[in-house]
């Protein structure tokens, strides 16, 4: 039997049941008035709850918190996928709970079209809602309606992932996408769109066994794919056993390959056992790539393949350094622990991507809780994994992963806001906190208040006004 990993299912996960508009929001404080833009957020909120289902499968609903001159306005919307449609028609959930899988009433003809649920980003004119297992799906801005997939003048296809990169110099968004010859494949697939919205390249790759690739590393000249012991089988799938599961055994692998380069000559380097769903950023030094990642000793939120559960003792991410020695003298990378502090969902000043780097945050979290039940603060690290800022929430409150905002397009590094969707646990609904980026300590500088919750959800963007 699978294991049921949300026996404890935080208040905050469960799903809301409707859209909304709320055009004059309070704001307590003052907006900066440089914060012009939407703050887009995207999030699993399944139209149909069906009993035991991962949270990783409910439907997508978009969040947008727009400010104006020093005014707030939300709206969201359920991303309009065909399974949401076919379910929404009829009234009933056709999914199960797991990947894809089928409930007994659903029709034989209709397939998984994907739930478009863990992150939102803008690239080349286009307002993108990303899951790593089907294309991305336009969105239009503004009223947040569904355009359908993007295949990008049918060069894409295939799995694409939740967490592209943009290369801030270029503009060139390059991605990749895992079960690319199928479910519980071990192929992946390497592609890049340049800064005009053309695929110009999209290749195919064999893994050294098949995973569940949350997220990869882009250097300036690099590209690195991490296959990490989250396992896909399908024989386990078949036998009614866990899709996926964590076989620590199989070790880790990093591939490093030139980002102008071909698939075949990707380089192989090797680690224990570990997983990350999130990177913070990497940059080259030399002959050596630099990664920041947050590491789990053992996967949280999936099962050993038999069912039993991972060690909770063990199933916290903390900032852990990579390095890749590229001079060809070992082929094993060194993981390297900076902080005790658990947390996950890290950013960076995104003009930085790629880049050396001198500031990051991520949303802590209370180590006496599982992981992911209380991201309960936001910590600010420098370029070393040194703490510069440290803010808790209340207790019982809980933070989304914070975005970072330039104060305007020439300003320092780490010059801006961060901006994080805040549950206030007593009064069951949520605000908009902004914070100063260079000192979270001090709090947030203004709360925009909204009168019902935003569940707990992945990712978002800023895109400023045009």
């Amino acid at each position: 039997m699978q294991q049921d990993v949300f026996s404890q299912v935080p208040a905050n996960r469960a799903p809301i049941p409707f859209e909304a508009d709320a055009p004059f929001l309070k704001v307590v404080g003052e907006l900066p008035r440089e914060l012009n833009g939407t703050l887009y957020r995207n999030g699993p909120n399944p139209q149909f709850e069906v009993a035991g289902a991962h949270w990783f499968v409910g439907d997508g609903m978009l969040h947008a918190f727009h400010l104006e001159n020093g005014r707030a306005s939300y709206r969201n919307r359920w991303v309009r996928t065909p399974k949401w449609k076919a379910e929404h028609d009829a009234g009933r959930a056709f999914f199960g709970r797991g990947f894809g899988s089928k409930l007994p009433n659903a029709p034989a003809h209709l397939t998984d079209g994907g739930v478009a649920n863990t992150n939102i980003i803008f690239h080349a004119g286009k307002l993108l809602a990303l899951e790593e297992g089907h294309l991305p799906t336009e969105i239009e801005p503004g009223t947040l309606a569904t355009r359908g997939y993007c295949n990008y003048q049918g060069r894409v296809a295939g799995p694409f992932t939740a967490h592209p990169k943009i290369d801030p110099l270029t503009g060139e968004m390059v991605f990749f996408g895992y079960n690319a010859s199928g479910p519980l494949t071990p192929t992946l697939s390497y592609g890049a769109i340049d800064a005009s919205g053309k695929a110009t390249r999209f290749a195919r790759f064999e893994a050294p066994y098949a995973s569940m690739v949350h997220d990869f590393i882009v250097t300036e000249n690099h590209v690195l794919f991490p296959i990490l012991p989250i396992t896909g089988s399908m024989e386990r799938a078949m036998k009614g056993r866990p899709p996926y599961a964590w076989e620590p055994e199989k070790g880790a692998y990093v591939g490093v390959m030139k980002r102008n380069g071909k698939p075949e000559d990707i380089v192989w380097f090797r680690a224990e056992a570990c997983y990350v769903f999130h990177v913070i950023n990497a940059w080259e030094d030399g002959n050596r790539i630099i990664a920041d990642v947050m590491q789990f000793e053992e996967a949280p939120l999936f099962p050993h393949p038999d069912g039993r559960p991972t060690n909770p003792d063990k199933s916290f991410a903390r900032h852990c350094r990579w390095t890749f020695d590229l001079t060809g003298n070992t082929d094993r990378f060194q993981q390297t622990y900076l902080d005790d502090l658990t947390g996950e969902f890290p950013r960076v000043d995104d003009r930085r991507a790629g880049l050396k780097t001198n500031h990051g945050w991520y949303a802590c979290a209370n180590p006496r809780l599982p992981m992911f039940a209380a991201l309960s603060g936001i910590v600010h690290v420098d370029g070393a994994g040194k703490r510069l800022g440290h803010y808790l929430l209340p207790a019982g409150d809980s933070i989304s992963e914070p975005v970072f905002v330039e104060r305007s397009k020439d300003a320092a590094e780490g010059d801006g806001w961060l901006l994080a969707v805040i549950w206030r646990a007593r009064e069951n609904r949520s605000d908009l906190a902004v914070f100063n980026a260079t000192d979270v300590e001090a709090g947030p500088v203004a709360l925009v208040q909204l009168g019902h919750r935003v569940p707990d959800g992945f990712h978002g963007n800023w895109v400023g006004a045009a």
